[in-house]
């Protein structure tokens, strides 16, 4: 038990026990005792307050844009380190199946560096959950993000300038690079 001189309901300078105990749900027990002066009343006062929220979020799902896979390529950032630094949280990084598709696409069909490249991104994308998106093919890859994000409220990684607008103009929080060395956030998540 503390004790400590405060300020309540306007009495100044009286003095008050405060305990503080955590009960089995993982809240606690405030007790605030007032001890009058000279007349032995004892007033007290008793509030449940639930634990820190950090304790009770959710796995926050974040949806990968293919180019957010080729960030470690580009600008040599560890994305799962700094995704870990950058949200203090736990979170699950998602590929959903058009953007697959769409690295299956360059790692066949484009130029040597791009295919390299693709393949690679495809690699790191193992390390991530997939998940598959129905749509149809003639669906923009773009579009089916923004459609998922919103219904999941998922944030999005991604460095497409367009897309990010896209996600800002429905509030739904987006990672990208900013000056080509750190991750950074825009929107609450």
């Amino acid at each position: 038990m503390r004790i400590f001189t405060g300020n309540i309901d306007g009495k100044i300078g009286e003095k008050y026990h405060v305990q503080r105990m955590r009960l089995e749900n993982n809240s606690f027990k405030l007790t605030v005792e007032n001890y009058c002066k000279g007349t032995g009343f004892r007033a007290r006062w008793s509030a449940a307050k639930m634990a820190s929220t950090q304790t009770q979020r959710e796995t926050l799902k974040v949806i990968l844009d293919s180019n957010a896979l080729f960030v470690p390529l580009q600008f040599k950032i560890d994305i799962f380190n700094d995704l870990k630094q950058l949200l203090n949280r736990s979170f699950e990084l998602i590929l959903i199946s058009p953007v697959k598709r769409e690295l299956e696409a360059l790692a066949e069909k484009g130029s040597p560096k791009i295919s390299k490249n693709a393949s690679y991104a495809l690699k790191l994308a193992e390390k991530c959950k997939y998940v598959e998106v129905v749509a149809p093919a003639s669906a923009l890859t773009d579009d089916v993000i923004v459609k998922t994000a919103k219904e999941w409220k998922a944030a999005v990684f991604t460095n497409d300038r367009q897309l990010k607008e896209r996600l800002r103009d429905i509030s739904v929080p987006v990672i990208y690079v900013r000056q080509k060395s750190r991750l950074e956030i825009d929107g609450m998540i």
